[in-house]
């Protein structure tokens, strides 16, 4: 399995599939890069790299302190400079835009143009207490297929998803053990999700305003608790031209193989070329 050292050791694992130009998929705050599976077979000729993020998925774990926005930016920035990488394309989910805006901001000439799903400056209050309420938590199912009802049931603004897509998201975000279902990452997560939102940005905008000159896009899911339509509107207004895509029967967050997520995804691609 790859894997790579971060600057202070870490071993963090990723995917490299793929051939030409070179697309860095980064997932959500609980997330790996499996998320990205459904997306993959629409891609081809294009290199997909796809990073877990310490604390998630076969990375190592290294404690509440270092699951931050900055970390993980500095970490998809030594895998770059692992894969010789020069510059990319990064689609970031959720956490995973964040880091994107925050790349942008910090590191604006190792990106080419970025994608957004389902997140913005603004995250709605509503959508924070509903991941603290399950967030280092273990979950009440003990099996795959009770998750898979669970999360059918409980997360807001979907509708028309299969069951097989929730029995696959249930195998993705759960681990079976003697103990019934543990989260795939860390529960010290817990803790870094706490101490970020008690000191949130002064100007969350600035981060969406270093994106200026990047060809940019963003996908939103028409039922979202985390990007409100207001938020979404404004981030319009102030790039005109960003490509936007509103998915119908999704909450946060799209699974980036609706028709309209991969239109825009489409556009956005050839946009960058």
């Amino acid at each position: 399995m790859p894997h790579h050292a971060a600057a202070d050791g870490a071993q963090l694992y990723y995917r490299d599939e793929g051939t030409g130009p070179a697309l860095i998929c980064l997932a959500g705050l609980t997330r790996s890069g499996g998320d990205f599976d459904y997306l993959a077979p629409h891609l081809p000729g294009r290199r997909l790299i796809r990073p877990d993020y310490r604390g998630r998925g076969r990375s190592a774990w290294t404690g509440a302190a270092s699951y931050t926005v900055p970390q993980e930016a500095a970490d998809v920035l030594g895998l770059m400079d692992h894969l010789g990488l020069a510059h990319a394309l990064i689609l970031g989910t959720s956490r995973g835009g964040l880091i994107g805006m925050y790349l942008a901001a910090t590191a604006p000439e190792r990106l080419t143009g970025l994608c957004l799903n389902d997140v913005g400056p603004v995250i709605e209050p509503g959508a924070l207490e509903r991941i603290a309420s399950y967030l280092g938590r273990k979950p009440n199912a003990t099996t795959h297929e009770e998750a898979a009802a669970a999360l059918e049931r409980n997360l807001p603004g979907f509708a028309n998803v299969p069951a097989e897509r929730w029995r696959a998201e249930a195998r993705r975000q759960f681990t079976e053990s003697a103990e019934g279902l543990v989260p795939n990452y860390d529960p010290a997560l817990r803790e870094a999700f706490a101490a970020a939102i008690e000191t949130p940005p002064d100007d969350p905008w600035s981060l969406f305003e270093a994106c200026a000159g990047l060809p940019l896009a963003l996908i939103r899911g028409a039922n979202s608790d985390l990007l409100s339509r207001e938020t979404a509107a404004e981030m319009r207004r102030r790039r005109p031209d960003m490509i936007f895509a509103e998915v119908a029967d999704r909450g946060h967050v799209p699974f980036l193989d609706e028709p309209e997520s991969l239109e825009a995804i489409h556009r956005w691609l050839e946009q960058c070329a």
